[in-house]
């Protein structure tokens, strides 16, 4: 992952607190217009929508997600974790920023379908729909500060439906003579 500086976003007196998450990902927009400008762009509804954000996160069709705060990066100050859905489609951005000699820095970035975000100690957990009924990915992203960023860290495929008993169970394992206790 390459971090990146992002810009055209002040960082008032440093505090992540202070940045404008609709402004952040309008200055994404503005850096990749490739993808959301043009009737052809795959993300065209983002950028139209955005229109909507003039309250803020969450509010009307804004896709812009409410932001969450915390220390990621084991610095002593929080961190921003922000998302915003990629329209059309079911797809959503999962962004992670930090402050770097006064300036906001991305330090993770990750587009898929979720099924939930978390925020868990340090690492931030990324679940998604799995093509297998029954299962979803979790991905979990972790600070490296050798490469100054969020890494993939943990990438598994979990069951998160019932399981469902065979009416033909396998038969049971025989224990070989070696192994009885006999």
């Amino acid at each position: 992952m390459n971090t990146e500086v992002v810009k055209g976003v002040k960082v008032p007196r440093d505090d992540i607190r202070r940045v404008d998450p609709v402004g952040v990902v309008r200055a994404e927009i503005a850096a990749s217009p490739g993808d959301y400008d043009g009737d052809k762009a795959p993300y065209r509804d983002t950028n139209r929508r955005m229109a909507d954000c003039g309250k803020g996160p969450e509010h009307g069709r804004c896709p812009v997600l409410r932001p969450y705060y915390r220390d990621l990066t084991g610095d002593g100050r929080d961190d921003l974790t922000l998302g915003f859905r990629l329209l059309p489609g079911k797809t959503t951005a999962v962004r992670v920023y930090t402050v770097e000699k006064h300036r906001l820095v991305r330090v993770m970035a990750w587009e898929d379908a979720l099924s939930g975000v978390e925020l868990a100690g340090r690492s931030l957990v990324i679940r998604s729909p799995s093509e297998v009924a029954g299962y979803e990915y979790r991905l979990q992203w972790t600070w490296d500060r050798d490469q100054r960023a969020m890494l993939l860290t943990q990438d598994e495929m979990l069951r998160t439906g019932p399981r469902k008993h065979s009416r033909y169970p396998s038969a049971a394992p025989s224990l070989s003579p070696s192994a009885s206790t006999g």
